[in-house]
């Protein structure tokens, strides 16, 4: 297996110097651009971007990178290697003065994520992963292992839930499973930080507009915690394919639910 302490460190030394453009940007104030509908982008995002990028760049020139805020690289699909960067992933809560945005850094290696690292600047949170090593998360200089929850029953779970818009196709899945309680947070990677915790149990979008970047780094993250990530059909997701929305969903779990919550997607 191979060894990622030194991507493991370079990628967490990144996501904080990330982390640090990003909250200049957040104290001044920044308004939103949009991409498309739905799809907000600021100058603290491109920022991030390219100071991720151009590091990456020289620190691992062999790999390829892959970012929100920049044009795919093209041959990127054949490269063993692929580093997948979301500057800011939450810019809504972002532009909202709310805290719930974060960095994350993901690295895959033939089309699996293998490392994450996910950092929250406005509390300083520091996930990171990476194949064979563990999770942890780093919060006022301790550092503490990250494991899932092993509660298996659906009543005494909670489903981490966007704070931006709900999801009617999600609300069913919720209500089929018996699920009472609720959480709500605007970063995908800080709802599988909390299903790493084990402060949320699953996460689910529906949606098939969650892009690469969205999943690399958590879904590193989340297994090396002993959970469980696919798409709605329970299928592995890939990194190394030139589609970069995951059109059919993403399912987040703490394991032990997850194949009921396959089946309920699926009406089964």
């Amino acid at each position: 297996m191979p060894d990622y302490a030194k991507e493991l460190a370079v990628a967490s030394e990144l996501a904080v110097g990330a982390g640090e453009i990003l909250l200049k940007h957040h104290r001044a104030g920044v308004e939103a651009e949009w991409k498309s509908v739905g799809d907000p982008v600021t100058i603290a995002d491109r920022a991030a971007s390219t100071f991720l990028v151009r590091q990456l760049k020289d620190r691992f020139p062999g790999d390829a990178v892959l970012s929100e805020e920049e044009p795919d690289e093209p041959g990127r699909c054949g490269r063993p290697r692929i580093w997948i960067v979301d500057p800011m992933d939450g810019t809504r809560e972002f532009v909202a003065q709310r805290k719930d945005f974060c960095v994350m850094l993901g690295l895959a290696l033939e089309g699996v994520a293998v490392l994450g690292v996910v950092y929250q600047p406005s509390t300083k949170k520091l996930y990171a992963a990476a194949e064979g090593m563990g999770a942890t998360l780093q919060e006022e200089r301790a550092i503490v292992p990250l494991r899932v929850s092993e509660e298996t029953d659906p009543q005494r779970m909670t489903i981490a839930l966007s704070r931006a818009h709900d999801s009617p196709a999600v609300e069913e899945v919720r209500q089929r499973l018996g699920i009472a309680h609720t959480i709500r947070m605007g970063s995908i990677g800080l709802k599988v930080g909390l299903i790493c915790e084990g402060q949320a149990h699953l996460y689910l979008d529906l949606s098939g507009r969650t892009s690469q970047w969205d999943t690399c780094a958590p879904a590193a993250l989340l297994r090396e915690a002993g959970g469980r990530i696919t798409d709605a059909g329970g299928n592995p997701l890939r990194y190394d394919i030139a589609e970069l929305r995951h059109r059919n969903g993403v399912i987040a779990s703490n394991a032990t639910i997850h194949d009921r919550i396959v089946e309920a997607v699926n009406g089964d």
